[in-house]
């Protein structure tokens, strides 16, 4: 049964950022022993945290740090993914969130143990083909600048959650449908004018498509039995009520509080 939908036509919006898993309040003040003691602690736990140092650069040159499991690179002023990290062979959760990465190495597929990666915030025109070649469960990719997504993302089978709102894509493509793992999809605020009805054959719990020029749900989505939670406000419907109200109200037991 869904649980929430918001179908408002409000013109105002309020983007959060998505927060992260394992980012803490840090001190804004980082001393060099500070810096270091974050890197020794990472070469005995596996969990390195350089989140908000202003690092433009990777640090730990000097330090063995290949068995990290987890790295948190978050709100600092990277313009790259450092290739050291791309060497972390048992690396599982990767943080790069606001940074200023403009691409994504072809080194990336060393991490072949990868299965959380956020690099929202950044300054990406493009997904390389060669990213889903990762085991990747979360994929969080919002606020950058994709105008497109390639069709190889169809290949990240083990995918659970991608959020890739807030860019420029203009098109979905059909291959997002064989996610067939796929419980949330977040593609607030692009440039989209249709949904593939390939999504229809998702297990997709939650859905987020507001805030973009789509004018109509394609009947299919009837068939989205798990859905709990979708927002599609602030999209130019030619149809809603009548065509909303007959996708919501294969869900729900009672009236839908449609205006």
């Amino acid at each position: 049964t869904i649980t929430t939908i918001i179908i408002s036509s409000s013109s105002s919006t309020t983007s959060e950022a998505h927060p992260l898993a394992s980012v803490q309040g840090m001190c804004p003040h980082h001393t060099a022993r500070s810096l270091d003691r974050a890197l020794e602690d990472a070469g005995c736990s596996g969990i390195l945290n350089l989140s908000g140092r202003k690092l433009r650069e990777y640090p730990g040159l000097s330090y063995d740090l290949t068995d990290t499991t987890q790295a948190d690179l978050s709100k600092n002023r990277l313009t790259e993914i450092p290739p050291e990290v791309c060497l972390f062979a048992p690396l599982e959760s990767l943080s790069l969130y606001h940074n200023c990465i403009k691409c994504i190495p072809e080194a990336i597929i060393n991490l072949q143990m990868l299965t959380y990666l956020d690099i929202s915030r950044n300054l990406l025109s493009v997904l390389p083909k060669y990213l889903f070649s990762l085991p990747l469960k979360v994929l969080l990719v919002s606020n950058n600048k994709l105008v497109s997504l390639p069709e190889e993302i169809g290949k990240a089978k083990e995918l659970m959650e991608l959020d890739v709102s807030c860019n420029e894509i203009q098109v979905l493509p059909a291959q997002v449908g064989r996610l067939h793992a796929l419980r949330e999809l977040n593609i607030r605020k692009n440039c989209l004018h249709m949904l593939p009805e390939e999504l229809a054959d998702l297990p997709l719990i939650q859905l987020n498509f507001s805030c973009n020029k789509i004018t109509e749900i394609p009947p299919a989505y009837r068939k989205l039995r798990q859905l709990q939670h979708i927002i599609l406000d602030n999209n130019p419907m030619q149809s809603p009520p009548a065509q909303v109200r007959a996708f919501i109200s294969q869900f729900c037991d009672r009236p839908l509080p449609f205006s």
